[in-house]
């Protein structure tokens, strides 16, 4: 039997556009012999068709025009690796319209309009598959699709962006200032210029909803998930935390509860130090799922960068080719928001424990003022730490852990703390995540 041709093109010669380029054309002999399908890239589109970039391109495969992508008729398959949301939701529309089916890494189109895409491609009968678009080059949304189809999914833990981790990671393990880490970051090419969607929570909460729609079922945007960025972290709360056998990471979560109700929420979180996340360092992401029938599963990899996001592309190409993307998407449906907006929950009704640092006034009876809001609010004390410090202000840091409560009662208690005299500065307040663990 002849070994298939599918025929690709690919619009936007990126970082990862030139990984996908250089995978199409340097492992297509190894392609075809794991998968008896030739796979020849025909066709880039890029605005810029001069720059210089780190592979070789054969003759006349490079253009600027759209339309000689979108009317070869042998062209299969559209990659779309372009950024944003306008022109690239415009792009995918117009390669579905020419017949083709679609492959993106674009999180955040997926994120805000990826209802409206599916329902363009299952029109067009075609298909839509993005697994690069979380978690780069790990198999999460197959996971998800095929790996995890005989489970309710109840719930998703990921540390999911890694120039938070990156930061986070160096200012835990080499006591540097949130600055500092961040400048690091940005030197070694974790972090953009700009690096506002990542260290403000926006980037995992664009995968989060990715994640969650496919996981619960149901149409998730990102205005449905509460989102707290890393920006504001001190070290010295990695510190304390870290006394209190806690590391620091930003978690993107998901939860389904018992009675329907999702809870979605994208911060900075204190987990066990011996749990599996709390040892994910550096650039690196991970994804811990539960199921109903599996219990909990775990996936760790590289995150983002050239190749491992080329990689996922390159898995979704072979996957559309082979046919079995198009028979998996044709049951991607979304329960509508007329039916479930009334399942997501906000953020005060989340039950958590929390820990809560205060800088105060080095007297008596502090504590005993810190204890009475926290019985007002009917919290309760699960722990304290307090340092000595050696300074002429007389101020001194007076951590508590409380036992679970719920947001709004912890929030309500915040702003009773800024009122006191003793409080010399606004209270910190982190929330402490029990992921659960599985045991025989």
């Amino acid at each position: 039997m002849a070994d298939k041709t599918v025929k690709i093109g690919l619009v936007g010669l990126g970082t990862v556009g030139c990984g996908v380029a250089k995978i199409l054309l340097e492992d297509c002999d190894y392609i075809k012999a794991r998968t008896g399908i030739k796979l020849e890239l025909t066709r880039i589109v890029d605005v810029d068709t001069e720059k210089q970039r780190p592979i070789k391109l054969p003759a006349g495969i490079l253009t600027n025009d759209l339309n000689a992508l979108l009317n070869d008729k042998d062209i299969q398959i559209g990659i779309e690796l372009v950024g944003g949301t306008k022109i690239s939701k415009d792009i995918q529309l117009k390669m579905l319209a020419a017949g083709k089916d679609v492959i993106t890494a674009n999180k955040a189109l997926l994120a805000e309009h990826g209802n409206e895409l599916y329902a363009a491609a299952h029109k067009a009968d075609k298909c839509i598959a993005f697994e690069a678009s979380c978690a780069g080059g790990i198999p999460i949304i197959s996971a998800i699709r095929t790996g995890l189809a005989g489970n309710r999914i109840k719930a998703i833990y990921g540390i999911v962006n890694g120039t938070c981790n990156y930061i986070l990671t160096n200012m835990t393990s080499k006591n540097e200032s949130f600055r500092a880490a961040l400048k690091q970051a940005q030197e070694k090419g974790y972090a953009e210029a700009d690096p506002t969607l990542d260290i403000g929570g926006g980037d995992s909460a664009h995968k989060l909803a990715i994640l969650s729609s496919i996981s619960f079922g149901c149409e998730i945007l990102p205005e449905d998930i509460f989102v707290e960025g890393i920006e504001n972290t001190d070290i010295s709360d990695i510190r304390y935390g870290g006394e209190m056998g806690y590391t620091l990471k930003l978690l993107a979560i998901g939860q389904r509860t018992d009675e329907g109700k999702i809870f979605l929420r994208v911060h900075p979180s204190f987990v066990a130090s011996e749990s599996a996340l709390a040892r994910v360092d550096g650039p690196f992401n991970a994804v811990s799922i539960f199921g109903h029938a599996v219990g909990q599963t775990m996936f760790y990899g590289r995150g983002a960068g050239m190749m491992p996001t080329a990689s996922a592309v390159v898995a979704d190409i072979i996957d559309v080719a082979m046919g079995n993307s198009k028979k998996l998407f044709k049951h991607l449906t979304l329960e509508p928001r007329s039916k479930t907006a009334c399942y997501i929950s906000k953020i005060d009704e989340l039950v958590s424990r929390f820990y809560i640092r205060l800088r105060v006034s080095d007297k008596p009876g502090v504590f005993a003022q810190i204890c009475t809001i926290l019985a007002k609010h009917e919290i309760s004390l699960s722990g304290v730490l307090q340092h000595e410090e050696h300074n002429t202000n007389n101020v001194v840091p007076a951590i508590v852990i409380t036992h679970q409560t719920q947001q709004k009662k912890i929030t309500a208690a915040l702003a009773d703390f800024e009122k006191l005299e003793i409080v010399k500065s606004k209270p910190v307040c982190i929330r402490i995540v029990d992921i659960p663990q599985d045991s025989d």
